[in-house]
């Protein structure tokens, strides 16, 4: 196993990952954030009701005292971030937890896991949070 595969499953062990049909059964005011990059977004479409926001600014954005962060969340509040295939939320999720977020996790496959499973898709080239 390499050194990154060992890091990734420690992560995921201290995560409570959600499956793609289990979306519907989080709390009312959870955050779906989607961290891909706008040239997947645009290509592949996007998770009706996700919030995009680019992954280098993603802890400013999210961090639940900070000076940008944006509205409508709180530390309480379950955050589900997703990439494209479910690698890059992990280590995205288990950072946000650093800053405050107990309720962060990951999107077991990413997005491209949700699409596969059938889920509603729009269509992508929504601008992210800078």
């Amino acid at each position: 196993m390499s050194a990154v595969d060992e890091v990734l499953a420690r992560t995921r062990a201290g995560l409570n990952r959600v499956a793609a049909s289990e979306l519907a059964r989080l709390p009312d005011d959870h955050l779906l954030v989607d961290i891909r990059p706008l040239h997947n977004r645009v290509a592949d479409g996007e998770i009706p009701g996700a919030v995009p926001i680019e992954r280098i600014v993603l802890e400013w954005r999210l961090d639940p005292h900070g000076d940008h962060r944006i509205d409508g969340f709180t530390e309480a509040t379950t955050v589900v971030v997703f990439c494209n295939e479910g690698y890059a939320s992990s280590f995205a999720a288990r950072d946000l937890r650093a800053v405050g977020l107990s309720n962060a996790t990951d999107l077991v496959d990413g997005f491209l896991g949700y699409r596969d499973a059938g889920l509603p898709v729009q269509d992508g080239g929504t601008q992210a949070v800078t």
